[in-house]
């Protein structure tokens, strides 16, 4: 599907604020509720449009302690990698998760409560997964930019 430019601008109000009324987004694209509609539901059935999320403040949550970390396997087989992203899928504390080149394998982004419950979790989550050879971490001093949205 090719974007136009009507496209990209309703992406961004929806990337801004999805609870944005139709009539409302209507307004400010100058089109009407029904193409807006339209063209909302052609996004959605296109995939690029994937889902509909709150975002939540990690203070107000008890959980701003924000860490990276670096996983490395013992083998770079098939069977180990599978069960490894099995695995680290289960955790609840791992907001994202990629597989990367270089020195390491997979760099996790993980947030927890404190300190006391990354190591809790380092300890009685993270190695336990079987067929991880390090890990390095990085603790985040403060955050510079979080977004979600992309620029179109």
């Amino acid at each position: 599907m090719i974007l136009d430019e009507m496209d990209k601008q309703l992406l961004l109000l929806l990337q801004e604020d999805s609870k944005q009324t139709n009539k409302a987004l209507s307004n400010a694209l100058g089109l009407s509720v029904t193409a807006v509609y339209e063209r909302i539901r052609k996004l959605e059935n296109n995939g690029i449009i994937s889902g509909y999320v709150a975002l939540v403040e990690k203070k107000k949550v008890d959980k701003s302690f924000v860490a990276f970390c670096h996983v490395k396997l013992v083998q770079h087989s098939q069977d180990y990698v599978v069960r490894f992203e099995k695995e680290v899928r289960k955790l609840d504390e791992v907001l994202e998760c990629y597989h990367i080149s270089g020195d390491y394998d997979y760099l996790l982004k993980v947030l927890v409560k404190d300190m006391a419950a990354f190591r809790e979790f380092m300890v009685n989550k993270l190695t336990n997964i079987d067929h991880i050879g390090s890990t390095h971490s990085m603790f985040v001093i403060n955050e510079v930019k979080h977004t979600t949205a992309i620029s179109l």
